[in-house]
């Protein structure tokens, strides 16, 4: 059976390590976490805690070319990459500030990165009409606009203790060795949006949709098709529940924001 993920969770591609602050790096290649650098670390999570915004969105690059090289990205001459060039100018977003790109997968998923990094899936593009492609791309801009991303790849700094080592021998991101980076963008491949979240960017892409004159109900139909190809079982979306609302709940919000619409 074909997996199929929520829109904005990227693939597992790297070992996943636990992420509570745990003060190891047993998964680190090379990496040895002694007992006496905990109260260093434990002064680098604080550190963490207050990371300036420019910190944070370096890291997000970073962790976006370590997934980039984790993936097949989409040729420019190929017919996915094509397509979501068309579409990219309808989002209305600056071409400046984000980054589209096709990776090439049998995956049904999209995501978006605190540093204007969004990530579409080839199968999700077969999968979908132009209309609900460029809605999936309002709903991952949504998450940049909000900041959701930023709070997602915040959290992972907070909480990650390869990073968490180097911030406490006075070091940067960029320091990290590529298991590392490939741990933090494993971590961020994990993290979840809130029921929230979610729910936001749903209804600011059903807004943006309206403002640059496409049909807002492209975001419905695209719930709709997950929905038909995953099903609510535990290889679908219901898998997912526990952290995100259902596609019912998303549906009703997508409609009660449309109406609100002038």
């Amino acid at each position: 059976m074909r997996r199929i993920t929520l829109l904005s969770r990227p693939p597992l591609r790297a070992p996943l390590i636990a992420l509570p602050l745990v003060l190891t790096l047993t998964a680190c290649t090379g990496s040895q976490f002694r007992p006496e650098q905990a109260a260093q670390a434990g002064a680098a999570a604080v550190q963490a805690a207050t990371l300036s915004s420019e910190v944070v969105i370096n890291a997000a690059s970073e962790a976006a070319q370590q997934m980039g090289k984790q993936n097949k990205v989409a040729p420019e001459s190929s017919t996915y990459a094509q397509r979501l060039r068309k579409l990219i100018p309808m989002t209305g977003a600056n071409t400046d500030k984000y980054n589209f790109k096709v990776y090439l997968s049998d995956e049904v998923n999209a995501f978006a990165m605190a540093d204007g990094t969004v990530r579409v899936y080839s199968k999700l593009m077969d999968l979908m009409s132009d209309d609900q492609v460029l809605a999936v791309l309002q709903h991952e801009i949504g998450h940049v606009e909000l900041r959701h991303s930023y709070k997602q790849m915040r959290e992972q700094l907070y909480t990650n203790a390869a990073f968490s080592a180097v911030a406490a021998a006075g070091g940067t991101i960029g320091q990290l060795s590529q298991s590392e980076l490939g741990q933090l963008a494993a971590g961020y491949a994990n993290a979840r949006y809130s029921q929230s979240d979610e729910l936001e960017s749903d209804t600011f892409a059903v807004k943006a949709l309206h403002r640059t004159g496409q049909p807002p109900q492209s975001m419905k139909a695209a719930i709709q098709t997950l929905q038909s190809v995953g099903g609510e079982g535990p290889q679908g979306l219901a898998a997912f529940l526990s952290s995100h609302p259902t596609s019912d709940r998303r549906i009703e919000n997508i409609d009660e924001t449309i109406k609100s619409l002038k």
